[in-house]
């Protein structure tokens, strides 16, 4: 469990594409949700969503949790980002509310935050 005692999810864009993919290939967020699972992290619930509206610029996630700030990012390659996400997830997963710094989150979601949205509990 995280510091406020709620779970902690991770969702993964199973459609996600990039401009240039060819047709008929497994899409780079489908892998990117396959290499997340078969790690795992622990105390983060791994869900495969089937579209994030992020279309054509590689693969996007979302850090939600209750009573937390949910993150989406976006520009994540599904070969060579797997261990900063997993950096990033478990910073978040410490926070009590999901605001982690600015400063110390990774350089790629400092970059590529699609948008922040404040928990449903807020006032």
């Amino acid at each position: 469990m995280t510091k406020n005692n709620a779970p902690v999810e991770l969702l993964v864009c199973t459609k996600c594409r990039r401009a240039d993919e060819v047709g008929g290939e497994e899409r780079p967020g489908s892998i990117l949700y396959r290499r997340l699972s078969e790690s795992g992290i622990e105390a983060v619930k791994i869900t495969p969503v089937e579209c994030l509206s992020n279309c054509n610029r590689g693969c996007t996630i979302a850090l939600r949790g209750p009573g937390r700030w949910t993150y989406i990012y976006g520009n994540l390659d599904e070969g060579v980002d797997l261990d900063m996400i997993r950096e990033g997830t478990r910073k978040y997963l410490v926070t009590p509310d999901g605001l982690v710094a600015w400063r110390d989150r990774p350089e790629h979601f400092r970059k590529n935050c699609i948008a922040r949205i404040p928990p449903m509990e807020t006032a």
